[in-house]
């Protein structure tokens, strides 16, 4: 009988390494170490599941393997002083008593990767190494740039934390709501460039949604208390429910108002308005919880604009922002009617989004200004690097070619 082959192996991989990783670098102070000895690890369960099978717990079994492959390099690389050290450290499997409002090695290891002293690239590509367990070539692919310049912002990434001795801890309570943003905001991005790819041929790379929504559910278990966590799970999981629906059967992106609802995961729908509700019992709103809101009101049919737009109007106190105020500018459009809404984005400026030029051509479109529109969505054409969404404005501008030489 054939045991257990490389999936078996590559399951565990997915839903072990950061967590193992996040164990051996607080036994071991060093994250390539770590990193290491966990890679060493799951090389010997590729040599020795087939044969005798996967372990009950096979996550305790990495760990414990790779703690064991740790002493044995420690032994026979270090002093003997430090060597005896090191494996006394190395053998006690609890945690050192700290000061911190939770005591987990994985959110340990999300705080050091998403540290501020860190560049937003490289706390993007480090987490998605070192917590989610991607490899450097599919950080590269799911962003589009090249593996060497992944691993050289990874190398950076470690070598910064080991040269600024950034502590491997979470940060003391009062200090956690300043540096939770940080980490929020680095799953929020990794889920942003999947939900829309920003350039590449697909409009959405599945393999970063997925990591996203599992990171954003394990910070969620890892902080129940916290009321942006949930909110950003909620955003989340309500986006992912229309993935089905937003691309039609051959590629085309297909917009909100035109998506077959049926296509909708109606599961995630209602855990993600739960998320919301428990929020609103909160009564502690922050941007994510916010925009989970505004999701949660496009999720019941049809959807209440007046109270999206009350909502940006809430989340543009929160966050000020040209995006923000793009997006109410849409709701405003469905309340007040498109030339309500052009003027607001006519006073907005983003000059490197494809965004607001796509607005103000369906705005102008709406209106009958096809001249105008015309020229809006070749502005929009420019700057827009994703196939998908390019295709999608290239048919919104034939639509508007003025056939007959008339104007605006």
């Amino acid at each position: 009988m054939t045991g257990p082959g490389p999936a078996a192996v590559e399951a565990v991989f997915r839903s072990s390494y950061g967590r193992a990783v996040a164990v051996l670098t607080r036994l071991l102070g060093d994250i390539d170490a770590a990193e290491e000895a966990v890679q060493d690890a799951f090389a010997t369960a590729l040599q020795r599941w087939p044969a005798e099978g996967v372990p009950p717990s096979p996550a305790g079994w990495i760990v414990a393997t790779a703690r064991n492959r740790a002493i044995d390099r420690v032994r026979r690389e270090s002093t003997r002083d430090t060597r005896h050290r090191a494996a006394l450290l190395l053998q006690d499997p609890g945690p050192p008593p700290e000061e911190g409002a939770v005591r987990d090695d994985r959110l340990r290891l999300l705080f050091t990767c998403c540290h501020p002293a860190l560049a937003p690239a490289a706390r993007v590509a480090l987490t998605l190494r070192l917590v989610g367990g991607l490899t450097t070539a599919e950080i590269a692919h799911a962003f589009l740039v090249p593996e060497a310049t992944t691993a050289q912002r990874i190398v950076r990434a470690k070598a910064k934390i080991r040269d600024a001795r950034i502590p491997y801890r979470v940060p003391r309570e009062a200090d956690l709501p300043d540096r939770l943003g940080g980490v929020l905001a680095v799953v929020y991005l990794v889920y942003t460039e999947g939900h829309t790819a920003s350039s590449g041929d697909r409009l959405v790379r599945t393999d970063l949604c997925a990591e996203a929504v599992r990171l954003a559910r394990e910070l969620a278990e890892l902080m129940p208390d916290e009321p942006e966590v949930l909110g950003l799970l909620a955003l989340l999981l309500l986006g992912e429910s229309r993935r089905a629906a937003r691309v039609s059967p051959s590629g085309e992106l297909v917009p909100l108002a035109g998506q077959d609802r049926r296509l909708w995961d109606a599961d995630l729908v209602a855990e993600g308005q739960d998320l919301v509700r428990r929020c609103l019992r909160r009564d502690a709103p922050g941007p994510y919880q916010v925009q989970a809101a505004i999701q949660a009101v496009h999720s019941d049919p049809p959807p209440d604009w007046r109270q999206v737009v009350a909502l940006y109007d809430h989340l543009l106190a929160l966050t000020p922002s040209p995006v923000v105020a793009l997006n109410r500018a849409v709701a405003v459009a469905e309340v007040s009617g498109p030339a309500a809404g052009l003027a607001l984005v006519d006073a907005l400026d983003l000059p490197r989004s494809h965004l607001l030029p796509a607005v103000r051509a369906d705005l102008l479109r709406r209106l009958g200004r096809r001249a105008e529109a015309a020229a809006a969505y070749d502005r929009a054409l420019a700057l827009a690097g994703n196939a998908a969404e390019r295709a999608f404005l290239a048919r919104r501008r034939a639509e508007v070619s003025p056939s007959d030489g008339a104007g605006a």
